[in-house]
């Protein structure tokens, strides 16, 4: 065989929700509007072979998700003498969130000899965003007398009879063309060392993305309990959106001819990636500048895995993943979940023909729940919980 392509997907769905722990009123994320899940993300390869050489390209969905919470929920709700999410102050605003990151490697591998394979992949980034976001006076307040919010619009809205809170909206109805977006790069590199006949080591290291600004037409709206709401259209930019760099170390064994586990370990470098979610607007009435904080940890990830050759033509798979939380409940925002830490995993692979493969897996994310309580990212606390299915297919032909 001197090379192979795979096509596939991942079908992702999500069970997201947002309650007001003072009320005990709770929203559900839908599947309708700017975020149509459940969401389906590519996977496309291609290889060849060359002596020693190997060379490929893809396309592989690195991240998505998003939450719809629509424009009657209590997250729509403005702010009425210093009450976060205030009875009676419905805005009629939409609060929803989609983020899509695609990434396309350029990849080629050496294999120096029987126990040494080395490899490294630039890879080109896209990054698009929709988000549908209310804040409300209280946040706004708190950003504005810590610096995290500036610009002239700042003062216009404080001449409003009756302020509420302000609503930024930066979204399209499709299926992956977004509200903002932009294209960057990154790359990787990486070894597999044969430690033993039956036992293998692998290191991979991915660089940190260097993502030019994601840019779109949005609009913000000025809520006022007396003058209603006043929209206005601009220009949106949100600035160093990058993915973090990643450190992976794994070993496999085979401890039969049909049966192989593998531990891997993962180091990913959050810290020096979000700090802040950096985000400007301009327009001919003004402008804001906005820093919502996220002062995110480095997080560790531990998986295992197995699997067993049944039958000459089915291997069955099965896995368990757990990962350390890199955000703070502070830093939590109702419409950016938390990070999902506990995965189990089902699959197998089907050997069509000689050349011909098929492979399906299972996996479900546990509920994972985060309450934040900050007056930066939030008018009043909200609890915030997010459980998640992916289904993946995927068929290998080799020649």
């Amino acid at each position: 065989m001197t090379g192979g392509l795979l096509l596939g997907f991942d079908l992702i769905t999500t069970d997201i929700g947002a309650t007001n722990p003072e009320t005990g009123e709770h929203v559900s994320s839908s599947d309708h509007s700017n975020n149509r899940g459940p969401y389906v993300a590519p996977q496309f390869a291609y290889i060849h072979k060359v002596s020693n050489w190997t060379f490929g390209a893809g396309v592989f969905a690195q991240a998505g998700v998003g939450v719809e919470y629509g424009d009657d929920s209590f997250l729509s709700r403005g702010d009425v003498g210093g009450k976060g999410y205030a009875a009676g102050a419905d805005t009629g605003l939409e609060n929803a969130s989609r983020l899509f990151i695609l990434d396309i490697p350029f990849a080629a591998s050496f294999k120096v000899n029987d126990r040494l394979t080395i490899g490294g992949s630039l890879d080109a980034k896209w990054t698009g965003l929709n988000l549908d976001y209310l804040l409300g006076m209280n946040q706004l307040g708190s950003l504005a007398g810590d610096g995290r919010a500036s610009g002239s619009l700042m003062g216009v809205i404080g001449t409003l009879p009756d302020p509420r809170g302000v609503h930024l909206s930066v979204s399209k109805n499709k299926e992956i063309s977004s509200g903002v977006d932009g294209w960057g790069y990154s790359g990787r590199l990486g070894l597999l060392y044969k430690v033993a006949p039956t036992t293998n080591v692998g290191v991979s290291y991915m660089f940190k993305s260097h993502m030019n600004d994601l840019k779109g037409k949005g609009t913000v709206t000025a809520v006022d309990g007396i003058a209603g709401n006043v929209p206005i259209e601009g220009e949106v930019r949100f600035l160093d959106f990058n993915t973090p760099a990643k450190l992976d170390v794994g070993i496999s064994h085979q401890v039969t001819d049909k049966w192989l586990i593998a531990f891997d370990v993962s180091r990913v470098f959050w810290k020096d990636a979000l700090k802040d979610i950096k985000l400007g607007f301009a327009s001919g009435m003004g402008d804001v500048d906005l820093k919502l904080p996220q002062d995110a940890k480095d997080q560790t990830i531990m998986a295992i895995g197995t699997s067993y050759a049944a039958t000459p033509r089915l291997t069955l798979r099965a896995g368990y993943r757990h990962a350390t939380q890199p955000f703070n409940d502070e830093g939590l925002l109702a419409l950016i979940p938390a990070v999902l830490q506990d995965h189990a995993s089902l699959g197998f692979s089907y050997q069509l023909s000689k050349s011909g493969r098929f492979d399906a897996a299972y996996s479900h994310a546990f509920k994972e729940s985060m309450t934040n309580r900050s007056a930066y990212n939030t008018s009043s606390p909200v609890k915030s919980s997010i459980a998640q299915d992916n289904f993946v297919l995927a068929y290998n032909y080799s020649f």
